[in-house]
């Protein structure tokens, strides 16, 4: 290819490609139909989203600590029940009979203790007639020695009676301590939400999730709290005390109001979400209508600050911009400058789900380009606009 080919495609791409800004520089561009508004003083309430559900905060799984078949039940899934209500009893008759034993041998302890008592006396006078014969020699020592003998056998035998004794009621002790657990009470005031067993079933004495290991779930519906997990980055603008407001699933257009009352000291990874989060309790203060029901999922609005009326316009007017290698981010906005977009630099301040507040960089008076969207994407610095005014709520 000669050099003058080479020159001549040269110069035509260049063309090509300059033509699109010579053709703005020149002509211009048509003009692009937008909306602009200038700032308006609003309220914004900055706020944390997070996830979670519904959790009683007094609630109470029963289990047996005697291993006996269910005998009766005294309560059904749904009563309301009070502390110390006997509500179910296991099989207490071998607990019975063994009670019944232990006491015989206590009894039989206890009469041997006085037998050993009456044969000590009787041997420490018997002893005392032997030493003052003995003083008078009138009595070996042989004889002397074997009475001492037998007396101090005597209370060497006492002592082991009564440890004996000591053993016994121990054991009775025992036995009484199981007997009363096969009566199970509430431990609470509450409702029984769950009931695990049945009549003829074996209750068994054992932490794992093993049938019959699960007796009944009782719980205090007036504890009913939202338990929520907060992503790391936010959890250091939530504070104990603020105001929460909560949306029940299954009742989306009724929102409860809330207040947080206990944020987790340690990040957990949770099933299915990325990075760790921390657990938030919140308190129900205001229910409204909504039924509330253990395990419902839920989304709660933290709001981190109070509310505060600022100059803000709507955040899709909001542009950013980021700059990884020379860790830079800045926002921008347009503004119309006589019918010509002009790309303005600005800082920002609160934010909720639809305004964000811009702190400096524009006047009051200013008209800012808010919209529509499809615009809003495709706006380029020294465009010309059509505007129309539309006042902010």
């Amino acid at each position: 290819m000669n050099a003058k080919k080479l020159i001549f495609i040269v110069f035509i791409a260049g063309i090509v490609i300059a033509l699109p800004f010579i053709n703005r520089a020149v002509f211009g561009s048509n003009s692009k139909a937008v909306e602009v508004a200038t700032m308006a003083q609003r309220v914004i309430s900055p706020s944390i989203l997070a996830s979670g559900f519904l959790a009683h905060q007094e609630e109470v799984l029963l289990s047996s600590e005697v291993i006996g078949k269910v005998t009766a039940l005294f309560i059904e899934e749904g009563d309301v029940v009070t502390q110390g209500q006997l509500v179910l009893q296991v099989d207490d008759k071998n607990f019975i009979a063994s009670r019944e034993q232990t006491e015989a041998s206590v009894r039989i302890n206890t009469i041997d203790i006085e037998r050993q008592e009456v044969r000590i006396e009787n041997l420490r006078r018997q002893f005392a007639r032997t030493s003052s014969l003995h003083e008078r020699k009138m009595v070996g020592d042989d004889e002397y020695e074997s009475v001492k003998n037998q007396l101090d056998l005597a209370e060497i035998d006492l002592k082991s009676s009564s440890e004996r004794l000591a053993q016994a009621k121990a054991q009775l002790d025992q036995v009484n301590d199981q007997l009363s657990k096969t009566k199970i009470v509430s431990p609470i005031n509450g409702v029984v939400t769950s009931l695990d067993i049945k009549v003829g079933e074996t209750a068994i004495a054992s932490a794992t999730n093993i049938p019959g290991s699960s007796l009944m779930t009782i719980a205090n519906p007036a504890s009913i709290y939202t338990d929520v997990l907060v992503d790391e980055a936010d959890i250091a603008n939530v504070e104990i005390g603020q105001r929460v407001e909560i949306v029940a699933i299954a009742y989306p257009d009724q929102p409860m109001i809330g207040e947080v009352r206990y944020i987790a000291n340690t990040a957990k990874v949770e099933v299915g979400r990325q990075g760790l989060s921390f657990t938030v309790e919140i308190d129900i203060i205001d229910a409204g209508g909504v039924v509330l029901r253990p395990g419902m999922s839920c989304r709660a609005e933290i709001f981190t600050r109070q509310d505060q009326e600022v100059a803000a316009i709507p955040i899709q007017a909001i542009i950013f911009e980021e700059d990884r290698s020379a860790l830079r981010s800045e926002y921008f906005i347009f503004v119309n400058d006589g019918g010509i977009a002009r790309k303005t630099k600005v800082e920002v301040g609160l934010s909720d789900d639809e305004y964000q507040e811009l702190v400096s960089g524009i006047d009051s008076e200013v008209e800012v380009v808010v919209g529509p969207n499809r615009e809003l994407r495709h706006l380029l610095e020294g465009d010309r606009i059509d505007t129309t005014r539309i006042e902010l709520n």
